[in-house]
């Protein structure tokens, strides 16, 4: 299986003015291509990959623009290939439209195997017309990467990609099982009576990012101090991203180490975003990434991971019962059973329900999904409690 590992590197500063040519070279063929893809859409012709190649070999021929071929041609075609993926996820309704790029936001470029070259017992990385770069390598054995994609974030850190062949390394199988409820209040419920905590990174540098950025937004355009204020900016934002990222990897981790198997829901994430009141808190929660984590980090480690349909009752159903009550408000956060009178926490009980629904998709071989019905999942969820699956 393919995987992304990436490295900080340390350019010269020559090597600095040349990767900012080359920064600007992919920037403006992004730019170009996704205006004259535009625009023939618009027209109602169809402009692919083919046709923005060709038009590119031409256009580096003209005059005004014969400073594209100061740059690696790699990185150009590259970013024509980066353009066609982006217009295929768009179609796919799995992005939204390519927008432009913009100077001084992230800057990357990607260069295949006839645009660098690397030796992987000395661990020297050379890339065209740029030539030999430091990086600072934080694994012990690195195996010949299919591409590289060096990277300048907003702050002014370089780091380099690599794409790279893994072999699947399966961990020990624990025979545990269990089902995960995420939130905002708490980051995660689990089925076995854990709690995760939210940390709320981004709350936590409100002040501080509010502050900076009323700074920013009162300094004139252009200016040296805009320059410097917007470079504060974008280290805070860095700092949130990295203790997020932080604080997912290592939940992930753990939950891929002590379970087999992982029941989670398949939440509409998009619409619930769209209530106001809880986008920050949702963004902040960043529960999207945490799935995609568990699911990769299972994937790899020969785990699985079992998703819920969304429509799932798992809040209003009771985990001792069965029993479906009508309304549950989200201001609710304990309610008791009119059937049976047993008191539960919401996120725990949906938690208990998710793991026993996610054993229910498994026996009776229904796939990722349970089935929509609330009178079938109440049937299914009676006849796994009573077969012990909630007992976590």
């Amino acid at each position: 299986m393919k995987s992304r590992w990436n490295f900080r590197c340390y350019p010269t500063p020559e090597q600095e003015q040349h990767l900012t040519r080359t920064f600007g070279c992919v920037r403006f063929v992004w730019n170009w291509a996704l205006r004259a893809r535009t625009d023939a859409f618009r027209a109602g012709e169809r402009m692919g990959y083919p046709a923005t190649d060709k038009a590119l070999t031409a256009l580096k021929a003209t005059p005004e623009h014969v400073w594209l071929n100061e740059v690696s041609s790699v990185c150009l075609q590259q970013a024509l290939r980066d353009l066609q993926v982006a217009f295929s996820n768009f179609f796919d309704k799995r992005a939204a439209y390519p927008s432009f790029k913009r100077k001084d936001a992230r800057q990357s470029a990607n260069y295949t195997e006839n645009g660098f070259s690397f030796d992987p017992e000395r661990r020297i990385l050379k890339l065209a017309k740029i030539g030999a770069i430091k990086v600072k390598w934080s694994r012990k054995a690195i195996p010949h990467p299919s591409s590289i994609r060096l990277i300048r974030t907003a702050s002014g850190k370089y780091f380099v990609s690599l794409v790279v062949e893994t072999q699947p390394a399966p961990l020990p199988k624990t025979g545990e099982s269990v089902g995960i409820d995420f939130g905002v209040a708490r980051l995660a419920t689990l089925s076995n009576g854990d709690r995760i905590s939210n940390p709320k990174h981004g709350a936590r540098w409100q002040r501080r990012l509010a502050f900076y950025q009323k700074r920013l937004a009162r300094a004139a355009k252009g200016s040296k101090r805009r320059m410097k204020v917007k470079h504060h900016v974008a280290r805070i934002h860095e700092k949130i991203a990295n203790s997020r990222s932080d604080t997912l990897h290592k939940l992930s981790t753990d939950l891929v180490t002590r379970f087999d198997v992982i029941c989670v829901e398949d939440l509409n994430l998009r619409g619930m975003v769209k209530n106001h009141n809880l986008a920050r808190s949702l963004h902040d929660a960043s529960i999207g990434t945490a799935i995609r984590m568990i699911e990769e980090k299972a994937e790899r480690y020969g785990k699985a991971v079992v998703k819920i349909d969304r429509w799932f009752p798992s809040s209003k159903t009771c985990s001792d019962c069965g029993h479906i009550v009508e309304k549950l408000p989200l201001s609710v956060r304990e309610w008791a059973c009119p059937e049976c009178g047993t008191i539960h926490d919401r996120d725990a009980n949906a938690a208990v329900n998710i793991l026993a629904a996610g054993h229910a998709v498994t026996a009776h071989g229904d796939g990722r999904r349970a089935v929509r019905s609330p009178e079938r999942k109440a049937i299914r969820l009676r006849s796994a409690n009573r077969q012990g699956v909630n007992r976590a």
